[in-house]
């Protein structure tokens, strides 16, 4: 709040007096009186009101007046109808952080919701667990653990989103660190929940391993408001964040999620500028026009649209490592966001699997292989994952293309069909 003191000249009684008829008029408000019975002195009431005034009141009411946070989050409402929606400005901070729809103000907003769902819910679970394992008690934890299991989104965010730009700047060693942690959630989640699917009265191991998950969720969100998110608004620019924001509903939201877009304050700049800039760069210098290949000649609005229609994910890499391309298909097997061209493919594996990359691409490159494949079952989904060493036609390695594929509905033909669909 400093940045809120000593900036101007404050008439301290004329302030007090204002924030009395805010509490005064939101109490009546909440004992049942219309907008209209109020909106007059409302608007005499908050005049240049201040986000610190604001503040001061919701904290008041709170605190002093005993109104619990759901219903002053309630009242904000109605008190937004009454001042016909500039409270918006008065909530604005000058900080874009703190403004609703900037990826750090989102991740924060599912990290309270974390909280309350790990520390209230889960924790109240557990505690009841200990005491009688029944299976409506088993339910409810399943049940919290299956929300929890949305943490997913919010983990693969910060690392397909944040971590590319921080890495941009030279900063790889947080990351990789937090992303380690981040996936060691995961697991502890699935386990649990696989531990409460077949329970077999190992109360003290679930028990055990409720109160962890618990500790270690906690102890990532601190890390995430207090070092990760710092440093990234300390390294990234508008424009990172603005690209940030765009990419986020392709991974989606856990728990919440932002109710506006966030659009930067860009004095001087005309409408539009924002997009028109982004598109630019997302353009770069990349030739317009037609390729011509050996067997055909398409334009690159031909060639993007079918390599998007195939019903696979493909992925390059160059020799370098460097993540070059991936197609953008109506329904993405693995999360990829544009955020990862131009990162390199190990930063875009957790740590616990990129001994897996670095022997694949060692072999691809010293020519021991061509192709290897892997297969997964992913709920109604049996995912074909093969990678191929692409050379060139003196048998240079030229990089490694991924292609991702899900094959449960070919594994599931039987006969033959030799007719037309309906």
């Amino acid at each position: 709040m400093s940045e809120l003191i000593n900036n101007r000249e404050v008439d301290v009684p004329e302030q007090n007096r204002r924030q009395a008829m805010l509490k005064e008029i939101i109490k009546e408000l909440h004992a049942g009186k219309s907008v209209d019975e109020v909106k007059a002195r409302f608007a005499e009431a908050v005049g240049d009101v201040t986000v610190a005034e604001i503040s001061a009141m919701e904290h008041s009411l709170m605190t002093e007046e005993g109104i619990p946070v759901s219903e002053v989050q309630r009242l904000c409402s109605v008190h937004t109808a009454i001042f016909k929606g500039s409270i918006e400005e008065i909530h604005r901070s000058s900080k874009p952080e703190e403004q609703p729809g900037h990826p750090v103000h989102t991740f924060k907003l599912e990290n309270r919701e974390i909280e309350r769902l790990v520390n209230f819910r889960l924790e109240l679970h557990a505690e009841k667990f200990q005491k009688n394992d029944s299976e409506e008690i088993i339910f409810k934890l399943l049940e919290d653990l299956n929300l929890l299991l949305d943490i997913d989104k919010h983990y693969s965010r910060k690392e397909n989103l944040v971590f590319p730009y921080l890495e941009k700047y030279g900063i790889y060693g947080p990351t990789k660190v937090m992303w380690g942690v981040d996936d060691g959630i995961r697991s502890m989640i699935k386990s649990a929940k696989a531990s409460l699917s077949s329970y077999n009265g190992n109360k003290a191991e679930v028990g055990e391993a409720l109160a962890l998950i618990i500790t270690e969720v906690n102890e990532m969100i601190f890390k995430e408001e207090n070092i990760l998110l710092p440093m990234a608004l300390d390294k990234l620019t508008e424009d990172e964040w603005v690209k940030i924001a765009r990419e986020s509903d392709e991974i989606g939201f856990c728990l919440a999620a932002p109710d506006q877009e966030w659009i930067p304050e860009r004095a001087g700049e005309p409408e539009g500028a924002v997009e028109a800039k982004e598109k630019e760069d997302e353009a770069g210098t990349a030739p317009q026009g037609f390729i011509r290949f050996e067997t055909g000649l398409l334009s690159l609005h031909q060639l993007e649209t079918v390599l998007n229609h195939l019903p696979v994910d493909l992925t390059f890499i160059d020799e370098n490592d460097v993540v070059r391309y991936f197609s953008h298909g109506k329904e993405r097997i693995f999360a990829r966001t544009k955020a990862v061209i131009g990162r390199t493919v190990q930063n875009c594996h957790p740590p616990q699997s990129v001994h897996v990359v670095e022997k694949l691409l060692e072999d691809f490159k010293a020519g021991r292989k061509d192709a290897e494949d892997f297969w997964i079952a992913i709920k109604d989904k049996f995912i074909y994952i093969r990678y191929f060493a692409v050379r060139d036609a003196e048998g240079r390695y030229m990089g490694t293309l991924e292609f991702t594929q899900n094959i449960a509905p070919i594994r599931a033909l039987e006969g033959q069909k030799r007719i037309l669909s309906e």
